[in-house]
């Protein structure tokens, strides 16, 4: 991997780790270009408080130390800080108004939840005919707002009853992608953990459709960067199945 634009820090609260430790790890790995992408901070009603994400006040922070460190590093790496983010349909638009006031470099789509996140109907656990619909239709509106540099965990949905309507969602689902031209990640945190996804399922479906994939480190901790069978482990998958992957920075 010469780039990686996952990579999370310890103010979305469930990582560790320093930047300055992400990044050495990044040099030793001989990753050429380094984005950062924590979740994005939200303003939700009622007193509501994500424990997933930054907190609203731990902005201006994340962007001045990651900025500062792209100015020092500068010549050894190359430096991005960005987002990952969710569509939320009622908060989504005021939100990023207000993100996009620090000019962040990029967002990523991760999709953690279905709806809005106080109802708290995670994807991952969501495992209805339903929820897989939602999810699909939920994620190409975000694609269509032009505001994603390429689809994170696109597979992270729990659904995995029968394998004929999980082909047609996901089939719409890689149809959209690719007609906007938003790259799907083969996500390296499934494989380290032994998730449900990378599914290879799903990736026979995009290689169908013909989508560009991406590799996606979702380091939580500096080690990360550095696995010794994750990214092997992915491109045995990218591979064994002939996919599109990119090989060269898209930012």
């Amino acid at each position: 991997m010469l780039f990686n634009y996952h990579t999370h820090t310890f103010r979305c609260h469930h990582a560790s780790g320093t930047e300055r430790e992400y990044i050495e790890n990044a040099i030793k790995k001989g990753i050429k270009t380094l984005g950062f992408s924590d979740h994005v901070p939200y303003i939700f009603p009622d007193g509501y408080v994500s424990k997933c994400r930054m907190l609203p006040e731990e902005t201006a922070g994340y962007f001045d130390t990651v900025r500062a460190l792209a100015k020092e590093y500068s010549g050894k790496i190359r430096i991005l800080c960005g987002f990952e983010a969710e569509y939320y349909p009622t908060y989504y638009k005021e939100n990023m108004e207000t993100l996009k006031k620090y000019s962040p470099d990029f967002f990523i789509l991760g999709q953690h939840f279905l709806g809005d996140e106080p109802e708290g109907r995670v994807v991952s656990g969501s495992k209805t005919e339903e929820a897989l619909n939602e999810y699909v239709d939920q994620t190409l509106t975000a694609l269509s707002t032009g505001d994603f540099l390429y689809f994170a965990h696109p597979d992270v949905i729990g659904y995995r009853a029968d394998g004929e309507v999980m082909e047609k969602c996901f089939t719409k689902l890689c149809e959209g992608a690719k007609d906007m031209d938003i790259p799907l990640e083969i996500n390296l945190l499934g494989i380290r953990t032994d998730r449900h996804y990378p599914d290879i399922r799903f990736f026979q479906i995009a290689k169908k459709v013909g989508n560009k994939v991406i590799l996606g480190t979702d380091a939580h901790s500096p080690e990360q960067m550095l696995h010794p069978t994750d990214e092997k482990e992915a491109m045995d998958m990218v591979e064994g199945l002939g996919l599109d992957l990119i090989r060269e920075p898209i930012l």
